[in-house]
C-alpha cells in the first residue's frame, strides 16, 4: 500500500497539531483521573510514595500525574504518526512533542474546568430543590 502524499504546509501542521492533541489529552486524562483506572492508579500512587529508589518512585508517579503521563503518551503517538512540526527530522519531533504536550494539557484544563462548572451547577440545583421542598 502506498501512503497518500499530503501537503505539509503550516496550516496543515497546525490543524494536525490541534487534532492529534485531542486523543493525547483523552488518554492522559482517562488513565490519571477516571474510575476505570482507579485501582492501578492507587497502586501506582502508593508505590510512588513508598518505594525506596528514586527511579521507581518517579516511574510510578508518572501514572498519577496527567502532565507527566502526557509526555509519554505524546512520545508514543509521535512514534506511530511520525508527525513533526516546522522542521524535518529530530528537531521537528522535539517541537511537536512539546507543542502537543502543551495543547493536550490545555485541553485537559478546559475539560476539568467544564466538569467543575457542571458539578457546581448540579449542587446549586440540588440546594434550590431542597429549599423549594
Amino acid at each position: 500500500m502506498v501512503p497518500v502524499q499530503v501537503a505539509e504546509g503550516l496550516p496543515h501542521q497546525v490543524g494536525m497539531l490541534l487534532l492529534i492533541a485531542l486523543p493525547i489529552a483523552c488518554m492522559s486524562w482517562t488513565v490519571t483521573h477516571e474510575e476505570v483506572f482507579r485501582e492501578p492508579r492507587e497502586f501506582c500512587k502508593s508505590k510512588s510514595q513508598n518505594c525506596k529508589s528514586l527511579p521507581q518512585r518517579k516511574f510510578f508517579y508518572l501514572f498519577t500525574c496527567e502532565y507527566c503521563f502526557s509526555h509519554y503518551v505524546t512520545a508514543v503517538v509521535l512514534f506511530f504518526t511520525r508527525f513533526h512540526l516546522l522542521y524535518e527530522g529530530w528537531r521537528g519531533y522535539v517541537l511537536a512533542e512539546f507543542a502537543l504536550v502543551l495543547l493536550a494539557n490545555m485541553y485537559m484544563s478546559l475539560y476539568n474546568r467544564l466538569r467543575l462548572d457542571i458539578k457546581h451547577e448540579n449542587v446549586a440545583i440540588a440546594v434550590e430543590e431542597k429549599q423549594a421542598a
